[in-house]
């Protein structure tokens, strides 16, 4: 998500959309592109989408890549990692009418503190398919404790019903990457002047000793 030239604003940002089967993770990316709801989807293969798109006023350029069929567990661990070490912020669905993948929430959320070896990673929590309210087996109060837990935004929302919801997500998800992007900003132009000010007290130093002697 490096950005270069005078506004130094972020230009692009990865994100990446973790989940089990079967919970809606590449229809809310066709959702959030495309505006169109499709409700099969029959791939093994993980995709990268790319989009140009418009949020608070500035146009940012988006990766999302969807890790179609990954576990974190088992023989898919590794390439879920390297999914992890490549994305800037991350999108974790379940199905409400799914209670393994909600139970894998928070497995997927310590793989991303844990490969990218810091807390505070941009990550939102979207809970999946609320217009099938008769199949529910995991409570909206629980998804918020969880996210609340993890800290991590949360929204509960049906991808096939609303593309506004959808939208609402993800944009929050790109105002949390940019977020860190100034944070990381921030901490590099303080380790540059901390740099600067021990040469500066070196040179001087130095000067000091040479008249000295």
């Amino acid at each position: 998500m490096t950005d270069s030239g005078p506004s130094r604003k972020m230009s692009r940002a990865k994100l990446v959309i973790l989940g089990r089967d079967n919970c809606g993770k590449t229809a809310l990316c066709v959702r959030f592109i495309t505006k169109r709801f499709i409700g099969e989807y029959d791939h093994k293969k993980e995709v990268t989408y790319r989009c140009r798109k418009t949020v608070d006023k500035e146009t940012i350029d988006l990766e999302i890549l969807d890790t179609a069929n990954k576990e974190c567990v088992g023989s898919a661990a590794p390439s879920l990692e390297s999914s992890i070490k490549w994305g800037d912020g991350f999108l974790i669905m379940y199905s409400i009418i799914d209670r393994s993948s909600f139970e894998s929430v928070s497995h997927l959320k310590r793989l991303i503190d844990h490969v990218k070896q810091t807390l505070g990673i941009p990550t939102v929590i979207v809970a999946n398919k609320c217009d099938m309210e008769n199949g529910r087996v995991v409570r909206t109060e629980e998804g918020k404790a969880l996210a609340s837990d993890l800290r991590c935004s949360f929204f509960e929302l049906s991808v096939a019903e609303c593309s506004v919801a959808v939208e609402l997500a993800v944009e929050k998800l790109v105002r949390e990457v940019r977020l860190e992007y100034q944070r990381h900003l921030l901490a590099m132009d303080k380790r540059s002047r901390m740099l600067q000010m021990r040469h500066a007290l070196s040179r001087k130093l130095t000067r000091s000793k040479t008249m000295q002697w």
